[in-house]
């Protein structure tokens, strides 16, 4: 599922990223890199804040709907 379906408070991992290789390369350098874990802290509107990492990072609806998680 895009981490946009997550809720507040799921810890999850990624599974993989979608889109083309320039929005997936730069998913990667913020951290998001499949097999990676992390925990959602919010959603408001699709605009999503995770922890990953141990880094808290924002991100859009457009850009967290190309991140594929694992249901949990």
């Amino acid at each position: 599922m895009p981490l946009t379906m997550a809720r507040e408070g799921d810890v999850t991992s990624i599974r993989r990223l979608c889109g083309k290789e320039e929005v997936r390369s730069h998913l990667k350098s913020m951290g998001f890199v499949p097999g990676t874990c992390m925990r959602v802290i919010s959603i408001r509107d699709g605009n999503v804040i995770v922890t990953v990492k141990n880094i808290r990072v924002a991100i859009g609806r457009e850009m967290a709907d190309k991140i594929i998680v694992l249901a949990g």
